[in-house]
């Protein structure tokens, strides 16, 4: 398995967790009417592996791994 195959599967597992950390606060949000400390963690979590996905995204393009369609670079 190549290194680019890697780090796309990397790539599609945190944007996984994304996901699901999203689903996740809004069943805590839906189960926690008046304590909303679960709900709060689960989006701090999710806002923190959105930024690394993006970061991981912007690694992948400057290093030539991904190669965004319509974006030329000179």
């Amino acid at each position: 398995m190549s290194f680019a195959a890697i780090y796309k599967a990397v790539l599609v597992v945190v944007f996984l967790v994304v996901l699901f950390e999203l689903g996740q606060a809004l069943y805590f949000m839906m189960l926690d009417r008046n304590d909303g400390g679960r709900a709060v963690w689960a989006l701090t979590r999710r806002v923190a592996f959105s930024f690394l996905l993006i970061v991981l995204i912007v690694i992948g393009i400057l290093t030539g791994v991904l190669h965004p369609h319509g974006i030329t670079v000179r």
